[in-house]
């Protein structure tokens, strides 16, 4: 089972990231600027000849014509490259197609049956199925390993604005009072290990708090590894995390 993109997606290498929304990249014969879907960090990473795969817009008047879809750690002339999937909303998309088709019934049976963006209490949920388990899908790539890359940034600012996820753990921990399931969802668009709960600090101790709460109040926690590549993509593997 494969998610499959419209067209293949074309591959070209990143010159630079002049700001959170955009890259410059070579691809096709020319050097272009183009959308970048995560506004926030990608690893440590410093954006200067890295591969990466892009998909055409199909808004003829959009001034980024196409959108970086995913990079690699490999050398930009590496004959097999692994893709890492930088495109947050898309992977909203991914989940969707693999849950309604079943392919994730170990972590939740009637997947056929989820609806995306659903209220609850005071926040909106990716994903209800029926009216009693809620799943929120969290893309990571600020944890994306890149020790050891030459483009490695041995020091970047710490990202530190977990608002919204705190509110999230909130409202689904409220909702098992009234017998709902609620489950959070990490998500890799590549092969990832699992998710380990770095030490606190500072910047991270309110959101370990309020996940280790969400936790004790019955919260799941699950990994799910998707992998990219030029024409779609497959699941790899999910699983659930004990997180504390």
């Amino acid at each position: 089972m494969k998610f499959l993109f419209p067209e293949k997606l074309a591959e070209g290498v990143i010159k630079s990231r002049p700001n959170r929304f955009i890259m410059v990249v070579e691809a096709e014969g020319r050097t272009m600027r183009c959308h970048c879907p995560s506004t926030g960090r990608i690893g440590s990473l410093r954006f200067k000849d890295i591969s990466c795969l892009l998909s055409k817009s199909r808004d003829a008047g959009r001034k980024t014509p196409y959108t970086v879809e995913a990079i690699s750690l490999d050398a930009p002339d590496a004959r097999r490259k692994r893709w890492i999937g930088i495109n947050p909303v898309a992977a909203n998309k991914y989940v969707e197609f693999f849950l309604t088709r079943g392919a994730l019934a170990k972590m939740v049976k009637g997947g056929e049956r989820a609806r995306r963006e659903r209220k609850l209490g005071k926040s909106r949920i990716d994903f209800a199925i029926g009216d009693k388990t809620y799943i929120e899908v969290k893309t990571l790539l600020m944890d994306l390993e890149t020790e050891g890359h030459p483009q490695h940034r041995k020091t970047m600012p710490k990202f530190t604005s977990f608002q919204r996820l705190i509110k999230h753990f909130g409202e689904l921990s409220k909702a098992l009072r009234h017998g709902s399931r609620a489950i959070v969802l990490l998500c890799y668009l590549y092969d990832a290990k699992p998710f380990k709960v770095p030490p606190p600090d500072k910047g991270t101790m309110k959101i370990q708090r309020a996940a280790q709460m969400a936790q004790k109040a019955g919260v799941e926690n699950w990994q799910i590894d998707l992998v990219v590549d030029g024409g779609g993509v497959t699941l790899s593997r999910y699983f659930p995390l004990r997180l504390f």
